[in-house]
């Protein structure tokens, strides 16, 4: 066998290792979801308390835009010279998405030294798959030298895995109905949970938010003494023709597309300050110029895209609640021109709703559900809730077969059928020559 094969061979074994290990965890709770916290302080605890000793951590909540912040940030940071942890959910192609070790994807090799260090601390025990995962996130942060950390919650806040983290820093984005099994029916109750990160002290970040929602996170914020940095108030930022202004700095605008970015790249910048970090100008434009997030209106220029008659557009966003409605809503009309959305979702979100936000700004509807995707709402389910305008698709490729001239097109719905569609943008080429 050559070095070659043998490598290949080699990261197959440690691939296969990693999926066994993560099936193991998923046999160890009931449940995928079940926010308590004293399972992973156990576990924490038998592992020498990783979460003690990480670089200084940025703590972010929220509903919608949480990931798009984590990402600037990074981006701004690594621009400024600093190496960055991140820990983020959900992943789209691969679980190694979700951790990066000062400024890196872990490798396949580090996943797996790090679930056997969790599975021999946890003995067996109860413990939720998330759970498992933020230690093992823990576990390689606490062991790898890196200067900032930048950790994403999961679901909520209060009872969120993520919560038993010491932050510099909080910041909690933009909040819209979303999980209310977990986190109540309300915005005022689902702000309560996502201000539970707010720590005695430390600084937290607001952008703009309803009025019931500021307060609810302004009243924890006083309970705990923290400072309550507020967009408008305490910090600024605004677009610009030439991009955007963050505390009368003069920046370009984000990579990341949408005009809500000039708020999420506000939100992150202003945490890293109020972390204490110290970030020039010239750091701040080279993040902002570079931050990625796939998923969230990224453009696709791959063999989807080809699928489209000459001239169209494809756009990807993972929104699946109303709040991303709503500025998917706003993107459409900001584009000015027609655009066609190819819809798929989760069984458990408000479907109805979603359509309701976003309907009346696209030009036609088709129904989709991918084979492989968690949880896909039927397709017959997503028509009946549109009021049968939805075409059916039935899946990615089907809908974009029956578009006959040229359109914008844009995949929204699901982080799930996201995911889905970047595997399928990359296998694409291969089966259509085929068939």
């Amino acid at each position: 066998m050559t070095n070659e094969l043998q490598r290949e061979a080699g990261a197959t074994s440690t691939r296969l290792k990693v999926s066994a290990a993560l099936e193991r965890l998923h046999s160890l709770y009931p449940r995928m979801i079940d926010l308590k916290i004293d399972r992973l302080e156990r576990l924490l605890l038998a592992l020498g308390s990783p979460e003690k000793h990480l670089p200084p951590v940025i703590h972010v909540a929220g509903t919608n835009g949480k990931g798009s912040v984590c990402a600037i940030a990074r981006a701004v940071a690594e621009a400024a010279g600093l190496k960055a942890h991140v820990f983020t959910s959900p992943h789209l192609l691969r679980f190694n998405e979700r951790i990066r070790l000062a400024g890196s994807l872990v490798t396949d090799e580090q996943l797996a030294e790090a679930l056997d260090a969790i599975e021999a601390a946890n003995k067996a025990n109860e413990i939720t798959v998330f759970e498992a995962i933020t230690a093992a996130a823990f576990w390689l942060f606490a062991r790898t030298p890196a200067d900032i950390c930048i950790i994403e919650v999961g679901l909520g806040g209060r009872m969120d895995a993520t919560n038993v983290v010491s932050p510099a820093a909080c910041a909690i984005t933009s909040i819209s109905l979303d999980h209310q099994d977990f986190l109540g029916n309300t915005l005022e109750l689902i702000a309560g949970e996502k201000a539970g990160i707010i720590k005695p002290g430390i600084p937290v970040v607001t952008g703009y938010q309803p009025a019931e929602v500021l307060a609810r996170i302004a009243a924890e914020a006083a309970q705990q003494n923290a400072p309550h940095l507020r967009r408008g108030l305490e910090w600024q930022a605004e677009p610009t023709p030439a991009g955007m202004v963050f505390n009368g700095v003069a920046l370009p605008r984000p990579a990341l597309a949408g005009p809500h970015q000039i708020e999420n790249a506000g939100i992150a910048l202003a945490v890293l300050t109020a972390a204490g970090f110290t970030i020039t100008q010239q750091a701040m434009a080279a993040g902002l110029r570079n931050a990625e997030w796939p998923g969230r209106l990224q453009r696709l220029h791959g063999p989807l895209a080809a699928l489209l008659p000459s001239g169209s557009e494809l756009w990807l966003d993972g929104a699946h609640n109303p709040g991303g409605a709503e500025i998917l809503a706003q993107q459409l009309q900001d584009w000015g021109t027609p655009t066609t959305v190819i819809l798929g979702m989760k069984q458990s979100k408000d479907v109805a709703e979603f359509i309701r936000i976003l309907s009346p700004h696209a030009a036609a509807l088709f129904a989709v559900a991918e084979p492989e995707q968690h949880l896909a709402l039927p397709v017959e389910k997503i028509i009946e809730a549109s009021g049968n305008r939805a075409i059916p698709g039935p899946d990615i490729r089907g809908a974009l077969g029956q578009i006959a001239t040229p359109t914008r097109v844009l995949i929204c719905g699901s982080l799930y059928l996201a995911g889905e569609v970047l595997k399928l943008d990359q296998f694409t080429e291969l089966s259509h020559s085929v068939s």
